[in-house]
């Protein structure tokens, strides 16, 4: 029920919920407030008192506006709505204030500091700073802490706004960081020295608000203006958060979250973020003809004609990789369709259930979890298959949310109740009002996955969490065959693999490899033809909800390859069976004709298919999907950083198994 009050801003009279503190009530009036520890998604410090507005008829002081809401002023003695000044002199006076006692000791680092252009101390001293200090003493000096190979420290420039703990304890889980000491003795620190235990943690290089935490790899390789800025989709797991890719030149510099309120809010995993430098190692930019047992560089034409001599008048089968856009995949049905062969995008052999939306998306939105009174997770750790759902889940959490687990028991930064790790744990269930049901796809690969299904989606809103990026848009299009994997390889001569790297390929079958990468797939192939990466097309992915959304070209791929979908119309036309489509977007035209919800870009389509039959369950225990965070795809493997970071969490592992 909403509390809705009148309050008047700089003399312009608005009505908001009387539950918004004053600097809510201020940006929607339009009123910009300066704010160093406040922060919409974090609980409330109210102690860098930049905020400061002055409440008229209140006390003879400023109050700060991010701790004080509007429910709490009073109204004029004529009953007029409580009055709110933010550029009077007192405020001003105020705001001049906090900023000179936060530059006591702040550094003279902007020349050499890594957030030189998007700081937010070095923004607001523009408008509320002095050209002068009063202060001649030695300013203080803090040691920088290790937090891991991430993110890097500089805490001489920390003005302990609490952001960073804020967010490890609150978002991300963990208890690693803290403030300790009083007065000028006061830091932020990391409890007996340990690196950072989360795969959110380099979010908290954009909470910063000054340059005392900033991304170590990145560090000093371009500044701000220097780069070229994408606003795309990421695909390193099947969310399919929003980011914003900046390039310099022909190179992806860094990637950064974008808010999305319905998907990742405006947080990022530490795969999406830091897995950039995997987009330059291990590049296949040529094509590639295996010779007498050796694969040799070829030129486009030979690398095509070999293609399409080794396909015709055999039978075909197509495999959809994890990245591929939605545009390759419809191409490759097509042309693979169209000489007779068969297509499979459930490269992982999970019993997903083909034309039923309700089966393989689910009919719940990922927004639904901030509402729901209990979660129940099947066969899944959201923690690594998707650490932003994993966020999403505690904080419902912290709302009161019951969160319970059919699996294998995992540490979800959160409390839950274990309910077994077999099929029989899952039977025992029953509907109950207000239930999310989010299965993960480790429940799915046994042969009763369907079954798995079907009593999931009887217990209450379902949510299919997909490890794939690519998955959902290519069961949208049809690129599925009735049986699965087995069924559309079985007895193929030829196996067009469009970047499943994932899948083994048995000896004698004659394979052609399509993606960006030098990894399994590749290895295995008899024609290698090098496609694109994410960032390096233009393409769509629907994510785990069902979500159509656009990933856009940040950079151009390298030497000779080309975009996916080309390289398919190109060898369309070798192999006399051309596709009716000469650019991207007759082929999207051609694609929306066919599946009309794709182009409904950024809908959550409300999928009201039939529930899917009743049947028995098997006996086995579930088991995850996800064996390493961080080196689930090609792109992620051929990152130095990665393999970095997997090194380090199995040392960890290790560490704790020893210890009990």
């Amino acid at each position: 029920m909403s509390d809705l009050r009148k309050i008047n801003i700089d003399g312009t009279e608005i009505e908001v919920d009387g539950a918004m503190t004053l600097i809510q009530a201020c940006e929607e009036a339009g009123v910009e407030i300066p704010r160093f520890c406040y922060h919409e998604r974090l609980s409330i410090a109210g102690n860098c008192r930049m905020c400061l507005v002055e409440v008229v008829g209140g006390p003879p002081k400023p109050a700060a506006s991010c701790a004080m809401q509007v429910r709490d002023l009073r109204p004029g003695p004529e009953g007029q709505a409580p009055q709110v000044k933010t550029n009077s002199p007192m405020v001003k006076k105020a705001r001049e204030g906090v900023m000179e006692f936060l530059l006591i000791n702040h550094p003279l680092d902007c020349p050499i500091c890594d957030q030189g252009g998007e700081c937010d101390l070095q923004d607001q001293a523009m408008a509320y700073g002095v050209d002068f200090s009063r202060f001649r003493e030695a300013k203080r000096a803090v040691d920088d802490l290790d937090l891991g190979p991430l993110v890097g420290t500089a805490m001489t420039r920390c003005i302990s706004c609490t952001r960073c703990v804020r967010f490890t304890t609150e978002v991300a889980g963990i208890t690693q960081m803290g403030q300790t000491g009083r007065g000028e003795d006061s830091e932020i620190t990391s409890y007996l020295n340990e690196t950072l235990d989360s795969n959110l943690q380099g979010n908290i290089i954009d909470l910063c608000p000054v340059g005392a935490l900033t991304s170590k790899p990145y560090a000093f390789t371009a500044r701000p203006w220097e780069l070229a800025k994408t606003e795309t989709i990421d695909v390193m797991d099947a969310l399919g958060s929003n980011i914003r890719v900046d390039t310099k030149g022909r190179e992806v510099m860094r990637m950064l979250p974008r808010n999305h309120d319905g998907v990742n809010e405006e947080w990022i995993s530490d795969k999406t973020r830091f897995v950039w430098d995997g987009l330059r190692r291990q590049r296949l930019d040529r094509p590639y003809v295996r010779v007498d047992g050796r694969l040799r560089p070829a030129t486009w034409p030979e690398a095509l004609e070999a293609a399409a001599t080794a396909m015709r008048g055999k039978k075909i089968a197509g495999l959809i990789g994890d990245l591929a856009p939605v545009e390759a995949a419809y191409a490759l049905k097509q042309l693979v369709q169209g000489l007779g062969g068969e297509v499979e995008a459930r490269t992982d052999n999970a019993r997903l259930p083909i034309g039923n939306r309700a089966g393989y998306v689910g009919t719940a939105a990922i927004e639904d979890i901030d509402t729901a009174r209990e979660i129940i997770l099947v066969g899944t750790n959201p923690r690594d298959e998707a650490p932003v759902l994993n966020a999403r889940i505690r904080k419902a959490w912290l709302r009161g949310a019951n969160v319970k687990l059919v699996g294998q028991p995992v540490d979800l930064t959160f409390d839950y109740e274990h309910l077994g790790t077999d099929r029989a744990a899952l039977s025992g269930l029953s509907a109950a009002e207000g239930t999310l049901v989010i299965v993960g796809q480790g429940a799915l690969r046994e042969a009763d996955g369907l079954a798995v299904l079907a009593k999931a989606q009887s217990l209450g809103a379902l949510l299919v969490l997909h490890t794939a990026a690519s998955r959902v848009g290519a069961m949208d299009i049809g690129a599925v065959t009735e049986g699965g994997l087995p069924a559309a390889i079985d007895g193929a001569d030829v196996i067009y693999n469009l970047g499943a790297d994932e899948v083994d390929i048995d000896p004698g079958v004659f394979v052609i490899y399509q993606g960006s990468h030098g990894d399994r797939g590749a290895h295995r192939a008899d024609i290698i033809l090098p496609g694109a990466a994410y960032t390096e097309e233009h393409g769509l992915f629907v994510n785990t909800e069902g979500r159509p959304q656009l990933a856009m070209r940040a950079s151009f791929a390298p030497g000779e390859a080309k975009e996916n979908w080309a390289i398919l119309r190109a060898l369309s036309a070798e192999l006399d069976a051309k596709l009716p489509y000469d650019s991207l977007a007759q082929l999207r035209s051609a694609l929306v004709a066919e599946v009309p919800h794709l182009a409904r870009i950024d809908e959550v389509a409300d999928n009201t298919d039939e529930a899917l039959p009743a049947e028995p369950l098997g006996k086995a225990d579930f088991l995850l999907a996800v064996k390493d965070f961080y080196l689930t795809n090609p792109i992620a493997r051929a990152s130095q950083l990665m393999a970095e970071l997997s090194a380090g969490a199995k040392a960890r592992n290790a560490e704790q198994i020893a210890a009990e």
